[in-house]
């Protein structure tokens, strides 16, 4: 069996790679590292994503389903603050949740970027430490 050591980065598919970069950089804060005319290279605390162009359609969720995303830890007073701080830059919470039994414990807030991929960005009380 392969022994895989952990995520190095995954990547999200977007449209224009201008606007996806200032929605991610400029509004939810994440730090850009490098980019090359496909990709942006982003970091999420000591954790690394990519934007890279797709010239595929872009698979999203249909209405308001949020099964396919991409989630963020965020400690309690960042998200209190993001909950604030979204809707004034234009950016709609369409759905909160504060999960108190599960596999991920804690509030959530889902959003969409620019391409409408979900964003989920939770204040993560609880997570498995051992397999299932």
């Amino acid at each position: 069996m392969l022994k895989v050591e952990g995520v190095l980065h995954f990547t999200i598919p977007v449209k224009d790679l201008d606007r996806s970069e200032k929605f991610y950089t400029d509004i939810l804060g994440f730090e850009k590292i490098g980019r090359n005319d496909r990709i942006v290279f982003l970091r999420a605390g000591g954790d690394y994503f990519n934007l890279t162009y797709s010239e595929n359609p872009i698979t999203t969720n249909v209405g308001n389903r949020h099964e396919i995303h991409s989630a963020f830890r965020m400690t309690p007073r960042a998200y209190d603050e993001a909950l604030k701080i979204l809707p004034e830059k234009g950016v709609e919470i369409f759905k909160e949740e504060d999960r108190r039994v599960g596999v991920f414990v804690g509030r959530s807030a889902y959003i969409r970027d620019p391409d409408n991929n979900v964003i989920e960005l939770i204040d993560l009380e609880r997570a498995p430490v051992e397999r299932a």
